[in-house]
């Protein structure tokens, strides 16, 4: 009847456009699905905007199509293989990709339709990254949607730069998502793809290691690694059986030197001293040394996330759904903090930042903000400070020493809230 229609009208009116309803939707991570949908739909409608109006900028895409096509013409050995911005730096993987590129966009003339293919790349990897946060409740809702607010640079480096760093990542992600799903092989298999287009992947792979180890034993890493090992001799073999070292030198040069003038991160220092070889060998040194510094905390961690994982796997049908999720929310967070932190560590004693590189841990900076006890407005202001320094070009000495600062002052917000246990 009317009346029934009517009082069923105001019960959802009473429920959805109540101040707590609104309030859950804005603050509670328990709430974020609709967030999400919404950020989504306004995403797309963004980039058809930027793709439309705002100019494309040539840096790295002819040099992409010209290292291709010395493949696509049978160049196999990588002491050949160059472009303008000069040789071939980049593992197999970005080859096979960009040469499907290649051919989608009538040789890399199509500009246009290489955008939009960035542009649902893009998207893809938000979808992605919120399934991450949904799945672990860790950030409330308003952060999400002020990070897609303040993307201007992870925007451009999409949908204006067509750079291989985005292809990466979204291999990476969906790699985590499998991993937080404990489709262990599959996982592996995207993660050793994602490292097979650009080696920054490389970071996270101390915490994924240990992972296999406490989740998997020795004999289910020696697994995992012989599959992430495999995907780069498959994909690497023409360019292996033609030169295998000039392959190796090219594809996975961890001595090689970036140019001082893109560099977001050591502006502040000379460039005789960035190029220094002794340089480079203390920031690996610090490098590892942070890694050792947080590996008690990142075993406990996993070791707490193995034991959840097992227990959900033991008694999955014994449990209600309302409390497994309960249990796999909680075993996430125990994942994730490692995960990217190791990251965060990598990029913190990296040789140098170039622009592109802010989409390595944009969307991961909130989560490790989150694992500290600062406050909500700190937090924001970090985040903010940190944008401010990415889009200052060209970088400064005042950004990028404030940049180091940023990066130190939540590693050190993340080991204060380290767990005051022993590692047996």
């Amino acid at each position: 009847s009317k009346r029934n229609v009517l009082k069923l009208m105001k019960m959802y009116y009473n429920k959805y456009f109540s101040k707590q309803f609104l309030f859950s939707l804005v603050f509670n991570p328990n709430n974020m699905s609709f967030v999400v949908c919404c950020l989504l739909l306004a995403e797309i409608v963004v980039n058809i905007i930027v793709i439309q109006h705002v100019k494309y900028t040539e840096i790295d895409w002819v040099a992409y199509m010209q290292e291709v096509e010395g493949v696509l013409n049978g160049t196999f050995d990588y002491t050949y293989l160059k472009g303008d911005t000069g040789p071939l730096v980049y593992p197999a993987g970005f080859i096979y990709i960009y040469a499907a590129l290649y051919y989608v966009t009538n040789h890399g003339q199509n500009i246009r339709r290489a955008q939009y293919i960035f542009a649902f790349l893009y998207i893809a990897l938000l979808y992605l990254v919120f399934r991450i946060y949904m799945k672990s409740k860790k950030v409330p809702p308003y952060v999400l949607v002020l990070t897609c607010c303040s993307s201007y640079r992870i925007h451009s480096i999409f949908v204006l730069r067509l750079f291989n760093d985005p292809v990466a990542m979204v291999l990476f992600y969906a790699s985590v998502n499998l991993f937080l799903n404990s489709k262990w092989s599959l996982a592996s298999l995207l993660y050793s793809m994602a490292v097979s287009v650009k080696m920054n992947i490389l970071l996270f792979a101390p915490a994924i290691l240990l992972t296999y180890l406490t989740c998997l034993g020795l004999k289910g890493t020696l697994i995992q690694l012989t599959i992430c090992a495999s995907v780069q001799v498959l994909l690497g073999i023409p360019f292996i059986l033609t030169n295998p070292m000039a392959y190796i030198h090219g594809a996975f040069n961890l001595g090689r030197v970036f140019l001082y003038e893109w560099t977001v991160n050591w502006r502040f220092l000379s460039e005789d001293i960035f190029t220094n070889s002794y340089f480079h060998i203390g920031l690996l040194a610090l490098h590892m040394t942070l890694l050792l510094f947080f590996y008690s905390s990142a075993l406990i961690y996993l070791r707490s996330y193995a034991t959840l994982i097992s227990i959900q796997k033991k008694v999955r049908r014994q449990l209600s759904d309302c409390t497994e999720k309960l249990n796999m929310d909680t075993a996430s967070q125990l994942f994730l903090l490692p995960l990217f932190t190791a990251n965060l560590i990598g990029i913190a004693c990296s040789r140098s930042l170039h622009y592109q590189f802010y989409v390595w841990y944009y969307h991961s900076l909130p989560y490790l903000l989150w694992c500290t006890r600062f406050t909500s407005i700190g937090r924001l202001c970090i985040l903010g400070i940190i944008e401010m320094c990415w889009n200052t070009f060209p970088s400064t000495s005042l950004s990028s020493l404030t940049l180091h600062l940023c990066h130190i002052i939540i590693l050190l917000g993340i080991a204060r809230n380290r767990p005051n246990l022993k590692v047996e």
